[in-house]
C-alpha cells in the first residue's frame, strides 16, 4: 500500500518494522507504535512507570529490528479524567527509565484529554547499514536474542488474576518489562540477511522472513522459567512459543558460521514454497503461521 507519491528520500517504506529515510549519507529509521487500555493492557496489571517503560522499549523493538541506534523518542499521551498528576509522573518516569537503556531520551510529544488512557511512541534512529525483514538466503540459519513465549505465559497469568503466584513472576515480569534487543540489532546490522523482532508471536513473524523460494525449519527452546509458568498453568509452552506475542525478542537470518554474540540457532532456511516446519526429534512436520491478529474479532 501506498500513500501519495514516494520521495527520493524513501529508503524503506511501507511493510518493514521501520521506515528509513536517506538524509545525506545517514540512513534514519522511524517507527512508531501504539498501546491502548482495554486492548493492549489493563490498568489494574501494571503501574503507570511499568506502561511507560513498556510502551517505550515495544516502539523500541522496531529499531533493533533494523539494526538502528536509538537518538529519540516522542510520545503522545491520551489521558482519561481518572490519571491523576502523579500517574502521569509516574508513566514519564517509566518511558524515561526505557529511554536511559537504550541510549536516547524522550525529545517531545503531545497530551490530549480522552476517555482512554493510551500511549503513542514514535522512535528514532540511525543505521550503519539497514537490515530488511526481506533478504534471506538458502543455507542461512535462524538465530534468536531474548526469550520466546514467557511474556504470553505473564498476559495467561494476568487475565486468570493469578499475579501474586510465585511460579509465575518471571513470565509476568517478562509481560511487564520487555527489553529491546538494540545491542543485538546493532551487532547483527554488519552480518545479517534479514531480520524481524517477535511482537505478534514467533511463527507468524518468522514467516514475514519467508519468500516465495524458501522454507524455515524451526526447533526453538522451551526456557526453563518457561516450563515453570507452563505447567503452573496447564497450557502448552511450545504453543506459547510459536504463537504468544509481545516477546520482542529478535530473529534474524545469518550465515551458519556467523558468531553473533547474545543470540542461538533456532532454525534454517531451505529451498522451498514459503512453508514452516516445525522439527522435533529428527522430524518435521508442517506448522501454519499463527499469532496476535489486530484486527481479529
Amino acid at each position: 500500500m501506498i500513500f501519495g507519491a514516494t520521495p527520493e528520500a524513501v529508503r524503506v517504506g511501507i511493510g518493514d518494522d521501520a521506515a528509513v529515510l536517506g538524509v545525506g549519507d545517514a540512513s534514519l529509521a522511524w517507527s512508531v507504535d501504539v498501546v491502548v487500555e482495554g486492548v493492549h493492557f489493563r490498568r489494574d496489571w501494571l503501574t503507570p512507570r511499568e506502561l511507560g517503560f513498556k510502551a517505550t522499549m515495544a516502539a523500541a523493538s522496531d529499531l533493533a529490528a533494523m539494526g538502528a541506534r536509538p537518538l529519540g523518542a516522542l510520545a503522545s499521551l491520551v489521558l482519561p479524567a481518572s490519571m491523576s498528576d502523579a500517574d502521569m509522573a509516574s508513566l514519564a518516569e517509566g518511558q524515561a527509565a526505557a529511554c536511559t537503556a537504550i541510549g536516547a531520551s524522550v525529545i517531545g510529544g503531545n497530551l490530549a484529554r480522552g476517555s482512554e488512557l493510551s500511549v503513542t511512541t514514535t522512535v528514532l534512529g540511525i543505521c550503519d547499514r539497514v537490515l530488511r525483514r526481506e533478504g534471506a538466503r538458502a543455507g542461512d540459519t535462524l538465530w534468536c536474542a531474548g526469550p520466546l513465549g514467557l511474556a504470553a505465559a505473564g498476559l495467561r497469568a494476568l487475565l486468570a488474576g493469578r499475579s501474586e503466584d510465585r511460579a509465575l513472576q518471571a513470565a509476568i515480569a517478562a509481560w511487564r518489562q520487555p527489553v529491546a534487543r538494540i545491542a543485538e540489532g546493532l551487532r547483527a546490522a554488519a552480518l545479517a540477511h534479514a531480520a524481524i523482532d517477535v511482537s505478534d508471536g514467533l511463527s507468524l513473524d518468522a514467516a514475514r522472513l519467508l519468500g516465495a523460494s524458501l522454507d524455515l525449519v524451526m526447533a526453538p527452546p522451551v526456557s526453563a522459567d518457561l516450563g515453570v509458568a507452563a505447567r503452573a498453568l496447564s497450557v502448552d509452552a511450545q504453543e506459547l512459543v510459536l504463537s504468544g506475542g509481545e516477546d520482542y525478542a529478535l530473529l534474524v537470518a545469518a550465515p551458519d558460521d556467523a558468531t553473533l554474540e547474545g543470540f542461538s540457532r533456532i532454525g534454517r532456511f531451505e529451498k522451498g514454497s514459503g512453508v514452516l516446519w516445525l522439527e522435533q526429534e529428527g522430524e518435521r512436520r508442517r506448522i501454519e503461521p499463527r499469532g496476535f491478529d489486530h484486527f481479529a474479532s
